[in-house]
């Protein structure tokens, strides 16, 4: 962990963000209006506000107040607080100088070598824009930062041990694997997993009533078990059915996304398990074309499906790896894709009867 013991201290200003916040990519916005996103809008301003991985932020918290923060990696999957988690801590570093003290890059920069040679380096290597007695440590965002070429990743950790006593670098991706071993070795680690639903639900009642939005209780189940644990994700569909509908039902959520609503696929899983050939593929076909279905969202919810119900080992294994194998071959003619996974289950179904007897 390169510079976590032997840092420079760092000064700490709690003071509000400032005006120009707003101009910093993710940065969030300051007067958000009724048209902002609410992804933005309702982006965590401080680490007591970060909805999730608790353990975490109490960690990287403790680090700052003791002016001992090293260099991070934070990785996951989308959505789960990785970049509102370190902005909030850049705020809550630097306050008013947040602007002067940042330096930010994402997916959308060019990410190549003469980027960490140029734009990094001279920011990790001028003098630091601080009034207090002790000169501040600046932090560089490097948001997305599996897109960043391999030689780009070997010049960056030159960078970092070079500038470690003035500059503080945090690296956020989704994939770590493609952080290549010398970088992954300089920084602290963390995984920020897919968030629980608890804290889902919790943030989404918290938005709910900000906005005086009109969801039952089956619109609410809907957006977390379609959110899978990406609260980005979560805040976007809600927004989305809020603009086509007044009132925010289960129907009205998965209406608007697209999904095939659970009754549905109970219907088509009813269909595959008990229905010959013929008519199985007339009804699911009829049904994708009434309701502008996808089948490759019905063949994963249907996968979901198959876990839940009773069925022998041997024969559950087979019809999953059949469904897995349909997945990955989506490149052909829905009618073959259909044939073949009414075959599954015809195959599954032949299976089971000869089990029992």
């Amino acid at each position: 962990m390169a510079g976590a013991t032997a840092a420079t201290p760092m000064d700490i200003d709690a003071a509000a963000p400032p005006a120009g916040a707003a101009a910093k990519g993710k940065a969030p916005l300051n007067a958000p209006g009724r048209a902002a996103p609410w992804v933005e809008k309702y982006r965590p301003q401080s680490l007591a506000d970060v909805a999730a991985h608790r353990d975490i932020v109490d960690t990287i918290d403790r680090l700052t107040n003791e002016n001992r923060l090293p260099h991070l990696l934070l990785y996951g999957p989308p959505g789960t607080g990785k970049t509102s988690t370190i902005l909030a801590v850049a705020r809550k570093l630097y306050g008013s100088q947040y602007s002067n003290m940042i330096l930010e890059l994402n997916a959308s920069d060019e990410r190549g070598i003469d980027v960490v040679r140029q734009q990094i380096q001279d920011f990790a290597g001028a003098r630091s824009l601080s009034f207090g007695a002790r000169p501040a440590v600046k932090l560089v965002l490097l948001d997305e930062a599996d897109a960043m070429t391999k030689d780009a990743q070997f010049a960056l950790r030159r960078v970092i041990e070079k500038y470690t006593r003035s500059t503080r670098f945090a690296l956020i991706c989704n994939h770590v694997n493609k952080i290549i071993p010398a970088l992954q070795s300089r920084c602290t680690r963390f995984r920020f997993a897919p968030l629980d639903g608890s804290h889902v639900r919790e943030r989404l009642q918290h938005i709910i009533k900000s906005e005086g939005l009109g969801v039952d209780e089956g619109g609410l189940t809907a957006l977390v078990r379609l959110s899978n644990g990406d609260m980005r994700k979560a805040l976007n569909i809600l927004q989305s059915t809020h603009m086509a509908s007044q009132q925010i039902t289960e129907e009205a959520v998965y209406l608007c996304t697209g999904n095939p609503m659970p009754k549905d696929i109970e219907e088509i899983a009813f269909w595959l398990l008990n229905e010959p050939f013929s008519t199985s593929f007339k009804y699911i076909s009829d049904m994708k074309m009434r309701k502008g279905l996808a089948l490759v969202d019905i063949i994963r919810e249907v996968t979901m499906f198959v876990f839940k119900i009773q069925m022998p080992s041997d024969v559950r294994v087979k019809l999953i790896n059949d469904l897995a194998d349909i997945e990955l071959s989506f490149a052909c003619n829905d009618k073959l894709q259909l044939g073949a996974l009414i075959s599954t289950f015809t195959d599954a179904r032949t299976a089971m009867v000869a089990a029992a007897s």
